[in-house]
């Protein structure tokens, strides 16, 4: 609920005060709070979206190496395609062609700039990377839905050559060890985006399948399980930056920093599922609008 101090408010003041002086006492009050309120919550709203969005992009604990190269070596990136798509977007920067090419050894800075590429780029890893949640027939191959390639995770991508299926589940990638694969088992599950109510476990939208493909290639990296929390909050509060700004509003609201949250808790289905977040964004003031991207290239 918004609480607003209006002009009609300060009629109500002239009403019941009758005499000159406590008019403008009155008027000085309501002045001097009226404009100290903007600045403080400007301040406020400026700090909170640093420390859920921080303005110089967070590092992840990921080398990329020949990722990009492998996925257009095989087919799951037409190089031409993905620049076109930029086309209109201000151009493809050196940066990002690097990524498709060998040897990008750099370590990678997500921002808000560049979270729409990366995202691109580790959807089609997840898709193409060969791995056993892909053939979970609980999930994306239940017969009941018709095969996986009726999700939008696969019927979305068309920056391949070929079909987003005949790229499905069919690259090795990235090679687990059992231990990394049991980590990723456990960590999908637990990985909630607002965009749906599934888990990463059932990557059956963009955002789903991309950060398949990032705990894969954390876990193969030995990044370890907390760490992999922490960054996909990170790393999803870049996709869905409006949402998570609310939920830090709401932990704000509980007295609760940003810096201090359990990043496990708040990328479970009570908070980073569709109905989940719908709920803590109903017990939130001045709730930001809007999710963020949407389930497309």
């Amino acid at each position: 609920m918004e609480t607003h101090t209006s002009g009609r408010t300060l009629e109500g003041f002239v009403q019941k005060y009758a005499t000159p002086l406590s008019i403008i006492g009155a008027g000085i009050i309501v002045a001097i709070s009226l404009s100290g309120q903007p600045r403080e919550i400007s301040q406020n709203q400026n700090s909170l979206q640093e420390s859920v969005l921080p303005s110089a992009g967070v590092t992840l604990p990921i080398l990329w190496g020949d990722i990009g190269a492998k996925l257009v070596e095989a087919g799951v990136i037409d190089p031409a395609k993905i620049e076109a798509i930029y086309t209109d977007r201000g151009g493809f920067p050196p940066d990002f062609r690097k990524m498709l090419e060998k040897n990008a050894n750099e370590k990678i800075v997500i921002t808000s700039s560049n979270a729409g590429y990366l995202l691109n780029l580790l959807w089609a890893l997840g898709l193409a990377n060969k791995n056993s949640i892909l053939e979970d027939t609980s999930e994306m191959m239940n017969p009941a839905y018709g095969g996986a390639g009726n999700f939008a995770s696969t019927g979305g991508w068309t920056l391949a050559k070929g079909s987003a299926m005949d790229h499905y589940n069919m690259h090795q990638l990235i090679t687990l060890t059992d231990a990394q694969q049991a980590l990723v088992n456990r960590v999908s599950r637990n990985i909630y985006r607002p965009c749906c109510g599934n888990s990463t476990h059932f990557p059956d939208c963009n955002h789903g399948m991309a950060m398949l493909g990032l705990l894969e290639l954390m876990a193969s990296q030995g990044v370890g399980e907390q760490e992999m929390y922490k960054t996909a909050l990170a790393v999803n509060s870049y996709w869905f930056p409006d949402t998570y700004l609310t939920i830090a509003t709401y932990m704000q609201q509980k007295s609760i920093a940003w810096k201090n949250v359990s990043p496990q808790e708040v990328l479970e289905a009570d908070y980073s599922s569709a109905s989940g977040y719908r709920g803590i964004s109903s017990k939130v003031i001045n709730p930001q609008q809007g999710q963020g991207g949407g389930c497309s290239t």
